[in-house]
């Protein structure tokens, strides 16, 4: 983790539950438009979603952690390329709950299900 980001940002970290790791690094790295690199520590299995010097998440293998219909909403970082995004989820096996809209000054989001089930938000300051 970067200075910068120790300092100044409140989430620093993630870890997102999947059921299928494979598919995960698949759906993640296509609708992110990152890179998505699997790891092994031990006899722990996941994989860390690119992020340099900004915040940084994984994909953590632990099916029962995974919830759809609340809990914390994460908004992750799509910028200038929501609507290509949003039209990845489905190709990847995720679902649309609620499509781009504006979120006041605060620019774009979309609300969907990733490959897994879990409820993520994809977000842009500009709605293309």
């Amino acid at each position: 983790m970067s200075e910068f980001n120790s300092k100044h940002n409140r989430a620093v970290w993630f870890d997102i539950p999947v059921a299928n790791l494979d598919r995960a690094v698949e759906f993640y790295a296509g609708v992110l438009g990152i890179q998505v690199h699997k790891e092994r520590y031990g006899e722990v299995s996941f994989a860390v979603l690119e992020h340099h010097e900004g915040n940084g998440g994984c994909l953590v293998p632990e099916e029962s952690a995974i919830r759809s219909d609340g809990g914390i909403l994460i908004y992750l970082n799509v910028e200038g390329r929501i609507r290509e995004a949003v039209a990845q989820v489905e190709r990847l096996g995720g679902n649309v709950v609620h499509p781009i809209h504006a979120i006041g000054p605060h620019g774009f989001k979309s609300v969907v299900l990733d490959s897994e089930g879990n409820r993520i938000a994809l977000h842009s300051m500009v709605d293309r």
